[in-house]
């Protein structure tokens, strides 16, 4: 059992004991503390928007939210069934003081977690995460009397609403779809993608979708993680059915990836690529994206007359240097999508709208516009640490040895060898540096990633 208790939200697995997992207790408890924080805001709003994916605990964990904000004096708005971005867009259209989604993202079917907004529908900073961990450390929870019980709402709408105004983009070309006559399958995973990803198709005229693994249950069909190793039956489909592209979503839609039509992938990488590419043709600006993804997005943005910015790991963290940084658009190498002009989230379904729009535009197969990006190969790696070493020492040397060379400390360390880069960056969870190296061949990654962790090694020896 598991729980793991973040600035960013409270996920665990189901069942255990208090404090070792999710437990009802513990959702009542960190509930109450965000019920605690929102009261420290200065909001005339008493809303809460709670929505919620496809897992099998999810109604369990809504009804003890629920009932936790509304014993706080909170009025809720139940979205029922929902997505992450659907949710962001909620707050911001009811004026809410903030919201909660119940997903575990791309954690296995076990998992569960309270995932918390602010007013603006991003999710809270890391001081107000903090805030709320140490106010549920001193379990002082206080709830109201009877006469002063917060309200329930539900509204199932909002998917609805998250849709027209994605049609109202001025980027989404729902024509130059129609036109196109797409054949398109979708893997929602067994989870909320399944509501919201068909109804977008249609309305962006794709003439005929076809589904694998649509029943909403939370028995995921695979590893609820877009990678290439939890697709193959999609790419099967894809290529069985003479689909023009296949879909993937995760459980809670804000991370997409593509099948291309000989059924092999687009990369989830080049996801956010492809995108900005397209609106940077029609809008100059900037792009961020975290220092883990490809440097294909750089490449592209400069093609553009745009400048890339790196910014730490997570979503809050490329928020915050997109807003600094005026950026058009950004995101993650792991399929996730920020459109500001729609809300400052990760986004699947403007992501589709937009990726759709360019390959109609394009012209050619999917597969010829991967082709057209320049081809990077990520390595991915990690390295145990013993408890007698400090990072800090390890990162402090290794920074040294290659002074010559461009250096970001923002978050870790990454180091640039001309195009070629390595990002060495600690683990929330476990006592292990992650190495992420990336090369336009896959064996100098490889060999980067293999020359770092030598370094580490040596250092590691020479100070036990």
């Amino acid at each position: 059992m598991a729980l793991i208790k973040s600035i960013s939200g409270i996920r665990g697995t189901i069942g255990g004991q208090p404090g070792t997992a999710l437990t009802p207790i513990d959702v009542v408890k960190f509930t109450g503390a965000y019920a605690a924080w929102i009261k420290t805001q200065k909001n005339k709003s008493k809303k809460i928007i709670v929505g919620r994916d496809g897992r099998i605990s999810g109604e369990m964990v809504r009804n003890l939210v629920v009932a936790t904000l509304q014993s706080t004096g909170l009025d809720v708005i139940d979205t029922g069934l929902s997505t992450t971005p659907t949710v962001e867009m909620a707050v911001k259209m009811e004026k809410a003081a903030g919201g909660i989604i119940l997903t575990a993202s791309h954690n296995p079917k076990e998992w569960n977690a309270l995932k918390l907004l602010n007013s603006d529908g991003e999710f809270i900073s890391a001081n107000d995460g903090q805030w709320i961990l140490d106010y549920a450390d001193k379990n002082e929870n206080e709830f109201v009397e009877v006469n002063k019980l917060g309200t329930l709402t539900t509204d199932d709408s909002f998917i609805q609403k998250h849709i027209d105004e994605i049609l109202k983009h001025p980027l989404v070309d729902v024509k130059a779809i129609t036109d196109k006559g797409f054949k398109i399958v979708v893997d929602p995973v067994n989870s909320t993608g399944a509501i919201a990803v068909p109804p977008l198709l249609k309305a962006l005229g794709v003439k005929e979708v076809l589904m694998i693994n649509e029943e909403v249950t939370g028995n995921f069909a695979h590893n609820p993680e877009p990678l290439p190793e939890h697709l193959r039956d999609l790419c099967k489909t894809v290529e069985k059915q003479k689909a023009h592209l296949g879909i993937a979503v995760d459980p809670d839609v804000d991370r997409l990836c593509f099948v291309c039509e000989d059924g092999s992938l687009f990369g989830e990488e080049y996801t956010l690529v492809a995108v900005a590419d397209y609106v940077l043709t029609h809008k100059k600006g900037n792009t961020v994206s975290n220092m883990s993804s490809t440097r294909a997005l750089r490449d592209v943005t400069e093609k553009h007359g745009g400048t890339y910015q790196p910014s730490a790991v997570g979503e809050v963290n490329v928020v915050t240097k997109m807003k600094a940084t005026k950026a058009v658009i950004g995101g993650e190498g792991n399929g996730g999508i920020i459109v500001p002009e729609l809300h400052y989230g990760r986004d699947a379904l403007i992501g589709i709208a937009l990726f759709l729009s360019h390959l109609a535009k394009f012209g050619k197969s999917i597969k010829a516009l991967r082709n057209s990006y320049p081809d990077y190969f990520i390595s991915k790696n990690k390295i145990e640490l013993n408890e007698r070493m400090n990072v800090q020492d390890i990162f402090s040397i290794i920074k040294d040895k290659y002074k010559k060379q461009p250096i970001n400390t923002e978050d870790g360390l990454k180091i640039e060898f001309d195009k070629d880069w390595v990002h060495l960056r600690t683990s929330n969870t476990e006592p292990i540096i992650r190495i992420y190296s990336e090369s336009i061949n896959e064996t100098t990654a490889n060999n980067i990633a293999k020359r770092i962790m030598e370094d580490i090694k040596e250092i590691m020896m020479k100070v036990s």
